[in-house]
């Protein structure tokens, strides 16, 4: 019987050290070759699609428009904006592609290519609907990235973000889930230089970077044992291993006992939730 988890003691919150990682999402951590990542990301897409569907349709994605999506990962969304929303036109970038080229044909096009680099790739274009979900939280250059893919957007279309966020309960400090989530958002932090953190300020940024109807809507989905979510956590979590294991960030056995009680139906957690905002570029001034 997997173990129960361990009773909260109010405490003080923990502290989140600045991110300072100088490698990349990608490289240090979530190679897109490993035979599982394929499965990882498409248990996340399982949870957060229908959500992000419902947002960029309520935006007006659909016929006549032409999309960008960025950091396209598997590709569930780019398929689905070509496929049912039937924009006129999808480009699917993303850095490793393999996964995104058989989606490739009239009216998706999948192009590589590095966000961080964005500036130089030539003939991108303008878009009627820019959008981003879990890239921008692992770049450091997320402020500036922010006002370079909103001038992609075309006048009247829309820039959309969406990224992790966690509502831990403050009154817990010293669960094993606790301290094995503080440790995870503590080493991609170290390691490849990820501020959940940040994500807070997004609805700034968007204002900042000239757009305008700026909003934004929190969804935390049930994190249940059996769950694609629950999945998505214990794989991320298992992948993260020995980074997780190393300096001793977490001990082996806090770890699985997190991993035993992901599976248990005594799981009872508000999980780490998804930030979106959005914002519209304003049409031009007329004199």
């Amino acid at each position: 019987m997997p173990p129960a988890p361990e009773e909260h003691t109010p405490a003080a919150a923990p502290h989140h050290p600045e991110p300072g990682g100088s490698g990349r999402y990608g490289e240090a951590l979530f190679r897109p070759e490993h035979p599982e990542e394929g499965g990882r990301i498409d248990h996340a897409a399982l949870v957060y699609d229908p959500f992000t569907r419902e947002r960029l349709y309520a935006l007006g994605a659909g016929p006549g428009r032409r999309c960008l999506d960025v950091g396209a990962g598997t590709g569930t969304v780019a398929r689905w904006l070509a496929e049912e929303a039937g924009a006129d036109e999808v480009v699917a970038l993303d850095r490793d592609t393999d996964r995104l080229a058989p989606l490739a044909g009239p009216r998706l096009r999948v192009r590589t290519a590095d966000i961080t680099r964005l500036a130089a790739e030539p003939g991108l274009g303008t878009f009627d609907l820019v959008h981003a979900r879990f890239v921008l939280m692992h770049l450091p250059e997320r402020r500036e990235l922010v006002g370079r893919l909103a001038e992609l957007v075309k006048p009247g279309g829309h820039l959309v973000l969406s990224d992790a966020v966690d509502v831990p309960d403050p009154a817990d400090t010293t669960s094993a889930y606790r301290r094995t989530l503080d440790a995870m958002w503590r080493t991609l932090a170290e390691t490849i230089g990820t501020d959940i953190a940040a994500v807070r300020a997004y609805p700034h940024l968007l204002r900042a970077a000239g757009l305008e109807g700026v909003a934004a809507e929190l969804v935390c989905p049930p994190l249940t044992p059996g769950s694609p979510l629950a999945a998505f956590w214990t794989e991320t979590l298992e992948r993260m291993r020995p980074a997780l294991l190393a300096g001793a960030r977490l001990d082996e056995t806090t770890l699985d006992e997190t991993l035993s009680y992901l599976a248990s139906p005594r799981l009872a957690e508000l999980g780490p939730g998804m930030l979106t905002v959005w914002g519209r570029r304003p049409p031009p001034t007329r004199d």
